[in-house]
């Protein structure tokens, strides 16, 4: 272990004796001459043979001289001591490897170095993060690294597939993100996209505006899926999110129903909502999604949409039956066929979540 911990120190140090090597060739030569020993020395190793001992030997010898001559009953311990933390060095310096290999893995399949806490990834590109519970217990540590793997090497086929609209077969009445004059089922919708958002979501409000403003919505018909980002303890991550959620799908659930069909002007109440919670704000020049997540009660949150609704030529009949809805078993139904698509087929970690052109795009989407 003694030859293996030399050479990653070697390593480690060659950067600095690179530098030092410009102005002092000699200094090169020397760390060069011990690298070529430890290199050899270590090859032998991965051939699993035995390493030359006069390596070993010498970087003993070359810590313990001073010690030899002054202390030489402190030779035998502290030679004990070299080889603990040699095999210290060699199983750090695995373990680095190998969570750097899970994190790059990571990074390319989900879009985050972490799998159970997006958030604490700089890496992540801007997002909400949908975070797993923080174990409590060293077995419990050792069961959630175990698990991140199954997780990784189960996304990447997700990784390398063209996804397309069958994808979200079991989906019904998604609404559609822009103002237009028809309505298309996504399965029948050319160039079909869909965002995955939570509508609490600050970078979700950043995304839609990024889309809006680079022609996005002309170039695509885009559908929203909504999911409000809850923890495992059953809490949301954004103050309003869950009440906020039941009556958007609400509303399309009701809209749906309309006797024209997909020509009905009630499909895009919806989008209304999803437009003016995240461009406008209110008479203090607040936004409403911030409105939202700090100062609205549940109660409010259904007043203020309501009160958008007859903005929108909705009926006070229309409103208080959408509003009678928002707890029903259907529109908890649409919620969770929402999340275990987002859960369990598209395996997303953070929102808002892209699927375009045949991929899926994770993060705040950029102009």
């Amino acid at each position: 272990m003694v030859c293996i911990a030399a050479f990653i120190i070697l390593c480690l140090v060659g950067i600095v004796v690179a530098f030092i090597s410009i102005f002092k060739k000699e200094v090169g030569k020397k760390y060069l001459a011990v690298f070529k020993k430890s290199w050899h020395c270590v090859f032998k190793k991965v051939r699993l043979q035995k390493c030359d001992t006069n390596f070993k030997d010498d970087v003993k010898n070359t810590i313990l001289k001073k010690v030899i001559l002054k202390h030489p009953k402190w030779v035998k311990p502290l030679s004990i001591i070299i080889e603990i933390i040699s095999v210290l060095i060699v199983v750090i310096t695995i373990w680095s490897i190998v969570i750097a290999i899970k994190s790059l893995l990571a990074l390319w399949v989900f879009g985050t170095c972490n799998v159970s806490k997006p958030s604490a990834c700089s890496l992540t590109s801007e997002s909400c993060s949908i975070d797993a519970e923080e174990p409590h217990n060293i077995f419990e540590q050792i069961g959630q690294n175990i698990g991140e793997w199954g997780e990784i090497f189960g996304a990447i086929p997700d990784r390398l597939k063209s996804w397309n609209k069958e994808d979200f077969s079991e989906l019904e009445n998604l609404p559609i993100l822009n103002n237009g004059s028809s309505y298309v089922d996504f399965m029948k919708a050319d160039n079909a996209a869909f965002d995955i958002m939570d509508p609490g979501c600050v970078v979700c409000m950043t995304s839609y505006k990024n889309q809006l403003s680079s022609g996005f919505f002309n170039n695509h018909t885009a559908y929203l899926v909504i999911y409000p980002i809850q923890s495992k303890d059953g809490t949301y991550k954004f103050k309003n999110s869950e009440v906020a959620s039941k009556y958007l799908i609400a509303v399309q659930l009701y809209a749906a129903k309309d006797e024209k069909g997909l020509e009905s002007p009630k499909l895009f109440y919806t989008s209304k909502i999803i437009s003016r919670l995240f461009t406008e704000k209110d008479e203090d020049g607040i936004s409403f999604q911030t409105r939202l997540n700090n100062d609205l009660e549940k109660d409010e949150v259904v007043k203020l949409f309501s009160s958008w609704l007859k903005d929108f030529g909705a009926t006070e009949n229309e409103i208080k039956e959408i509003e009678s809805t928002i707890d029903s078993d259907e529109v908890k139904t649409a919620l969770e066929k929402n999340k275990s698509v987002v859960d369990n087929k598209i395996h997303a970690k953070s929102i808002p979540t892209l699927i375009y052109d045949g991929r899926k795009h994770n993060g705040l989407y950029k102009e």
